[in-house]
């Protein structure tokens, strides 16, 4: 049962930078690396001016974006391209409702949306924050990552709580 949670949550987590992905790729946003796991580099290729790597360790992934380029397009853009991940994990999940991989699924949009630092929450976030600035105010961003961080935390807190104390 653990090794299916676990290869539920690489092709979750794989799926979920594939959104992030096509999003980019559809607002024309350069994509530069795409890698799975963490650490040293293992093997990889090169394809259409991405590089696609597979990483020592195989628990995480990523896109690489220029963030230049995306920092440049529309606000509506940069907010699909950050939340596409999620988006593409809650309907995952929701077409293989009750197996693993939608339970791995939602966990991967759950915890993503929330506003923790360098979290797909709290960059949506911030983009927001700046859009309706219209400039970036360190302070305001410091703000909302401990705000956020901290209320974030407070939920898992009391998630956790909770389930200790029904089972």
């Amino acid at each position: 049962m653990f090794v299916s949670y676990v290869i539920s949550f690489l092709a979750a987590l794989v799926l979920h930078e594939m959104g992030h992905f096509a999003a980019a790729y559809a607002c024309r946003v350069n994509i530069t690396e795409v890698g799975v796991g963490w650490g040293r580099r293992f093997a990889g290729f090169q394809a259409g001016g991405v590089d696609y790597v597979l990483r020592a360790l195989p628990m995480g992934a990523y896109v690489r974006l220029d963030l230049t380029e995306l920092q440049g397009r529309p606000l509506g853009q940069q907010v699909l391209v950050l939340l596409a991940g999620i988006i593409v994990n809650l309907v995952a999940a929701s077409a293989t409702s009750g197996t693993h991989f939608s339970t791995m699924n939602f966990l991967l949009a759950a915890t993503n949306i929330l506003p923790l630092y360098q979290q797909d929450g709290w960059k949506c976030g911030m983009v927001m924050l700046r859009g309706i600035m219209l400039r970036k105010s360190l302070l305001v961003e410091w703000i909302f990552t401990i705000a956020g961080s901290s209320l974030s935390i407070l939920l898992f807190g009391a998630f956790l709580a909770r389930c200790l104390k029904v089972g």
